[in-house]
């Protein structure tokens, strides 16, 4: 029901050269581009804060897809819509008003995502799938790049389309973490529509096939 979405993922790019990173996503041809936010708490690592966004927004006309990985996303949703974020997601996992956040997202001028860990049930995020813009699978554990595909995600995938279909909701669905040449099609299989890539796009010595692969 989606034309098909391929966000590069840029906690994969060179962190000391991100307008390059960037630059290079603008090359390929991708309209998004996936930014993870983490706090070293909610996942084990630190990434990057509004600030860094608010330098890349000056120079690139991206779709920026900002995925908080955060303990209390709340507080910093505002920080993130007015850097420059098209749309933020925000995980169920924590303990916090996710009802509240995801309006606020949305009075902020923002697209709103919910996201969840490989082992969260779907059921944890259906209460909340009217009221967003992309349910967000992800398919590793979240914190750290490079790691394996788990295919077992792709049943809540498939879940998601049924929910998605039953309510005749329009919401997106991304899956992130293990995206490749190998996995994009089990994703298109399963329904995701939005395919978000960081080691297999920077590492990709022709990443438009990889894009093509995803969107074709």
């Amino acid at each position: 029901m989606h034309a098909p979405i391929f966000a590069p993922s840029l906690l994969a790019g060179n962190h000391a050269h991100l307008s390059e990173a960037i630059e290079r996503i603008e090359r390929a041809g991708p309209d998004w581009v996936h930014i993870d936010i983490m706090d070293g708490h909610f996942v084990p690592n630190l990434s990057f804060g509004p600030e860094t966004v608010r330098a890349l927004r000056k120079t690139s006309d991206l779709f920026f897809d900002v995925h908080l990985m955060l303990d209390n996303p709340q507080k910093y949703v505002q920080n993130f819509a007015e850097a420059g974020a098209d749309l933020i997601s925000i995980h169920v996992e924590p303990d916090y008003a996710v009802t509240d956040t995801l309006k606020r997202i949305r009075r902020l001028g923002c697209k709103s995502g919910i996201a969840f860990n490989p082992s969260t049930p779907v059921s944890a995020v259906e209460p909340f799938l009217d009221q967003v813009d992309l349910a967000l699978a992800m398919t590793v554990q979240p914190g750290f790049g490079g790691q394996a595909f788990k295919t077992d995600v792709l049943n809540k995938v498939r879940e998601l389309v049924g929910l998605r279909k039953a309510s005749g909701l329009s919401f997106r669905i991304e899956a992130d973490g293990g995206v490749d040449r190998q996995t994009i099609p089990l994703c298109r299989s399963a329904g995701v529509d939005t395919f978000v890539a960081g080691t297999s796009f920077f590492q990709a010595a022709q990443p438009r096939d990889l894009i093509a692969l995803a969107t074709g």
